[in-house]
């Protein structure tokens, strides 16, 4: 019998060059021998006022710059330093002492926002505290680096004329010669083992990324996905069963479930491309920033794949000279509590414009007491910056003063939205694609 050699012809995945960046985020040999924070701060601030260098005599090079010790009453000058935010209703370890002696219960506001809030800037010498109408608390949060142009009044504060933010970090440029169509998709939030979570809704998803689901124009499109990338929260665990005591063996089943179930779902992914899949809040990994690579051990299928690549959180990497960077939601998230936005693409944009993706860490947000470095200033902008486990799918292209192009991506939790985002390398568009097992 004659076959038809077209339906013999196999549709090829298209295939990209990935390069990881992910060397700052490993903790590697180092080990915890009862550090504190302050070195983290001196690298933020130092790393940082390097950075300021240029800006401040490009803008102001006739204003001096001083330190806060050197400031004089009535003389404008710039000063450099580490931002404090003094806030009212900022949770303290107290709190939870004073719950356990009052009979009224204290309630916990979504946002930590007062009217009394002021900031405070702070570098080696000492600190002073910044006022003026320029000066918008609910806009900054602790931890970030700025430079501030103004002058010490008589009461000893700072009056502000100008705020001066690092802006954009310098970037590589994307070559600018005619690319084919290659797309990396992006899912987060596949909450495995959650009552939220829909196994045939995350099966479509897989069926459509492998090339099993749709026709012939369908599985061209999914040829052409060249890498997909899993933004964290890909289980959940039952936390009450981990009280420290030894589990039954149901218990033990129940903790164990859920990342059989999503290593039968990953398998499936590695076997038909690559896959990097990134810690969450709700993994099973360390708690503080960076969160390290999930353990291989956890994923007996997919990894026995060379394509599967489990990664830290945040996640930073190349793909086709493409520059990628995100997080798990954590810094968005924490910032979220701690200042205000309209939207969570604003709280990105403004990560990117501090030159750092996680300023509130290790005031508010957990991270390991670093000794060497702060690993999270973003010394190049990227190309992409996402974001994972969010409310609602959302993107935007920020432009920089140096021609710098940054495509935001914020990625909603799958398992309330059945959203998942494409990005086309070849022009840095990108769409939602949506799942629904609704009939």
């Amino acid at each position: 019998m004659d076959i038809d050699a077209e339906s013999l012809s196999l549709i090829q995945r298209k295939q990209s060059l990935y390069v990881s960046q992910d060397e700052r985020f490993l903790l590697g040999l180092q080990k915890y021998k009862g550090q504190q924070y302050s070195h983290i701060y001196f690298f933020r601030l130092y790393k940082m006022r390097e950075q300021f260098r240029s800006l401040i005599n490009h803008q102001h090079p006739n204003l001096p710059v001083h330190t806060v010790l050197g400031l004089e009453v009535g003389k404008q000058c710039i000063i450099v330093g580490t931002l404090y935010k003094q806030m009212k209703l900022k949770p303290s370890v107290l709190d939870e002492y004073s719950k356990e002696r009052s009979a009224v219960p204290l309630v916990k506001p979504h946002n930590f926002l007062h009217p009394d809030d002021h900031l405070i800037l702070e570098d080696e010498s000492g600190r002073v505290k910044l006022i003026g109408d320029v000066v918008k608390p609910s806009d900054y949060v602790t931890g970030v680096v700025l430079a501030v142009h103004g002058e010490e009044t008589s009461d000893g504060d700072f009056l502000v004329h100008k705020i001066v933010e690092a802006g954009l970090p310098p970037q590589i440029k994307i070559p600018q010669e005619a690319k084919e169509d290659k797309y990396v998709a992006f899912v987060s939030g596949l909450s495995v083992g959650s009552i939220k979570s829909n196994p045939l809704q995350i099966q479509l998803l897989v069926d459509l990324l492998t090339g099993h689901l749709g026709d012939d124009k369908e599985q061209n499109v999914a040829s052409q996905i060249t890498r997909i990338v899993i933004a964290g929260n890909s289980v959940e665990l039952q936390q009450g069963l981990l009280a420290g005591q030894s589990l039954a063996s149901k218990d033990q089943s129940k903790l164990s479930e859920p990342i059989k179930e999503f290593d039968l779902l990953l398998t499936q992914l590695a076997a038909a491309m690559p896959v990097d899949i990134m810690p969450g809040p709700h993994d099973p990994a360390n708690y503080s920033l960076p969160q390290q690579p999930l353990h291989k051990c956890l994923f007996p299928g997919a990894s026995a794949y060379n394509t599967f690549v489990s990664s830290p959180n945040p996640h930073s990497f190349y793909l086709d000279d493409v520059g990628f960077l995100g997080t798990s939601g954590q810094n968005i998230d924490d910032l979220a509590k701690y200042s205000e936005a309209k939207e969570k693409l604003d709280f990105m944009e403004r990560t990117l414009r501090w030159r750092h993706l996680a300023p509130t860490a290790p005031d508010t947000l957990g991270c390991y007491p670093f000794t060497d470095r702060d690993p999270f200033v973003v010394e190049s902008c990227p190309h992409v910056y996402f974001v994972g486990n969010q409310n609602k799918y959302g993107t935007q292209l920020l432009k920089g003063s140096e021609g710098q192009l940054a495509r935001l991506i914020s990625i909603p939790r799958f398992c309330e939205t059945g959203v998942a985002v494409m990005l086309n390398l070849r022009n840095l568009e990108c769409h939602p694609l949506s799942f629904s097992c609704e009939t």
